[in-house]
């Protein structure tokens, strides 16, 4: 067993036990205790590093490391970005079996030990690995040819404004040189008809989050009103909270469902795509939502007084949409909200699809299959949001890979956001063996 074997399961709860809760705009602990955890395991090994914050107490990491040349005195300017971010969301402790933030390792019948806590797959866990790969990998010498950029982000539960975006936006010439980029929320496995799938990310829906408003005319309640703005809004996001959007395949769900199809023995069509999708088991819960947009109504508030019909409503609406369709999306949320709604966008990150290809890919898969020769890789698109969509702008290939080797009856895609999240001990020590191959590679 390697030392970043035995570090990334200590690594994992030291992080996990360093509470980073992200309430939005709402204040909170915020990431800077976690950002000088990460910035002293780097210095320890001999790796410098920063820390950005886009206000008090929102704080990232970036360290440059690697780039080291055999026989050659030109610098290499293809920079692979490894990021993780740092805050994760609120737990309410009395949920929970175990406290979130204690990182405590409990045995589950049929997972084995796992580190129990918030952020344990989401995404501390790869934070974890990357430290440990990169702790052991300085300490032995190992360190790659190419230009590594590590980042450990703040705000990516929100949107990643106050995080990546600002690295983005006011640091871009830390990542000038980066032309390809591997985060969260991939390389985990899955399992389809007994055979073990790794999925990586490649492509990524879109996020609206918008926020609706009807105006109308005040009065009496007792009176008739043909202006009232809560029934204006009311008709609209229950058209769109009913609204059927179509299945429709962009390349990367193309590639997953014929893999798919090949282990089920059916030829994928859009007509049969969700009946393969249900192959998934629980994780059909999170790929489903990929074969096609999704809107879902969230919050409402109108009104101060039952008798006072109000000049005003508001509703939020999370909408997701995929790469490809952006328009065809926008164009019917405007005929679902009918006349008389306005739309404001809170947040409005367009998607990205990256082409499943190249030597990055077959580095990730050949490390993957190194660990588990039997397994298949193929490419998935996420349903939601990572800080890839950030890093995108700046022209860099993305991808989702955080390798972890699962037991089939763990329900893993529940964990995200859910109580009791968990990660296999074993599934972290995987992790951290496929990233060292990988390193080896890039």
């Amino acid at each position: 067993m390697t030392s970043a074997e035995t570090e990334v399961v200590d690594l994992c709860r030291d992080l996990i036990r360093i509470d980073t809760s992200n309430y939005g705009n709402d204040p909170g602990p915020g990431e800077r205790k976690a950002a000088e955890y990460v910035a002293a395991q780097l210095d320890e090994v001999g790796i410098s590093s920063e820390i950005y914050e886009s206000e008090h107490g929102r704080a990232s990491v970036v360290a440059q490391w690697g780039g080291v040349s055999t026989g050659s005195t030109t610098a290499r300017q293809d920079g692979l970005l490894l990021h993780g971010h740092l805050d994760v969301v609120p737990a309410a402790a009395e949920d929970w079996r175990i406290d979130p933030f204690s990182g405590e390792i409990q045995d589950v019948p049929g997972e084995g030990l796992s580190v129990w806590g918030r952020g344990a797959v989401d995404m501390k866990d790869f934070d974890a690995m990357l430290l440990a790969v990169v702790r052991e990998r300085q300490r032995t010498g190992r360190i790659p040819e190419r230009p590594i950029t590590l980042a450990f982000t703040a705000d990516e539960e929100a949107g990643g404004m106050k995080g990546a975006h600002v690295l983005v936006e006011d640091h871009a010439d830390l990542l000038a040189h980066c032309t390809e980029a591997v985060g969260e929320v991939g390389g985990f496995s899955t399992t389809v008809k007994g055979r073990r799938l790794y999925l990586i990310e490649a492509a990524e829906k879109g996020m609206a989050w918008m926020k609706l408003t009807a105006r109308g005319t005040a009065g009496h309640g007792s009176m008739i009103n043909r202006d009232n703005p809560i029934t204006r809004l009311s008709g609209a996001i229950a058209r769109i909270g009913a609204h059927e959007w179509p299945v429709q395949l962009t390349p990367t769900m193309q590639t997953l469902l014929a893999a798919v199809g090949e282990i089920a023995g059916e030829e994928p069509t859009p007509e049969n795509a969700e009946r393969l999708v249900e192959e998934f088991g629980p994780a059909a819960r999170m790929i489903g939502a990929t074969l096609r947009n999704v809107t879902n109504p969230t919050m409402t508030s109108a009104g101060y007084k039952v008798n006072v019909i109000p000049t005003e409503a508001t509703a939020h609406v999370d909408g997701r949409f995929l790469p490809g369709f952006e328009d065809d999306f926008f164009e019917t949320l405007r005929k679902l909200c009918g006349e008389g709604i306005d739309i404001e966008f809170d947040q409005n990150q367009m998607p990205w699809e990256t082409p499943y290809d190249g030597a990055l890919v077959a580095a990730m898969e050949r490390s993957l299959i190194a660990e588990d020769p039997d397994a298949l890789v193929a490419p998935y698109l996420m349903s939601a949001g990572t800080d890839a969509k950030h890093f995108k702008r700046l022209g860099m290939r993305t991808y989702g890979f955080a390798p972890l080797r699962l037991p089939e009856e763990l329900d893993f895609t529940a964990l995200f956001h859910g109580v009791d999240e968990r990660v296999p001990v074993d599934a972290l020590k995987f992790g951290a063996r496929v990233m060292d191959r990988f390193l080896d590679q890039v």
